[in-house]
């Protein structure tokens, strides 16, 4: 893969999924600037897939910026129901003003897999296609990662972001919600496409 180069931006306007990047980033040496920062847009998610939405997002910031860009998306995919809510996570969270509320997104995927099956707990993934692109050539490479677990109700701790307080990794007791935020990333649906991104580099 291609050098990054000594800057690179973060195409998200999520605080929480910029602070979590910029932890994965930091030991490249490699210093960030969030999207909002240089008040780029945000474009709209017309992809069928993680990485199709992904690709999108780190060519329009690479683009305007003129930088490297990196861009995430990811989502909770909930087997009960049929993988939803998915590429459609954020928007799960959204009122008719485009404020977006997780707990009101939690409560929906809940009450939905709980009817669905109501005796189980109900399984689940959380998925991430990191995308990295380079300004003017169009140039893509895209790094998937999942991170399998159950969900969890009522949802525990003020820790992570959107759908974390609901979701307990196999292995673990806690949500992504009560874990400390190194362990969490040294777990995560984004750390382990962030690991597939650092071979590449190395390679």
């Amino acid at each position: 893969m291609r050098p990054i180069g000594d800057k690179l931006v973060i195409a998200t306007h999520n605080p929480g999924k910029l602070r979590e990047i910029a932890a994965l980033i930091e030991p490249l040496g490699i210093s960030v600037v969030g999207a909002a920062e240089l008040d780029l847009p945000e474009p709209e998610e017309i992809g069928n897939s993680f990485a199709d939405n992904a690709d999108l997002k780190a060519r329009e910031a690479a683009d305007l910026s003129g930088l490297p860009a990196l861009a995430d998306d990811s989502g909770l995919c909930v087997d009960a129901l049929h993988g939803r809510p998915g590429i459609f996570s954020a928007r799960w969270a959204e009122d008719e003003e485009g404020n977006r509320d997780w707990m009101r997104a939690m409560e929906k995927v809940w009450r939905e897999a709980e009817a669905t099956d109501p005796d189980a707990p109900p399984a689940a993934h959380f998925a991430c296609a990191l995308a990295i692109a380079w300004p003017n050539d169009g140039q893509t490479e895209t790094f998937e990662g999942r991170v399998d677990g159950t969900l969890a109700w009522p949802p525990r701790g003020e820790k992570g972001f959107g759908y974390d307080p609901m979701f307990i990794p196999v292995g673990y007791e806690q949500t992504f919600g009560e874990l400390e935020p190194e362990l969490k990333h040294s777990i995560s649906h984004r750390a382990d496409a962030f690991r597939k991104l650092l071979a590449a580099l190395d390679e």
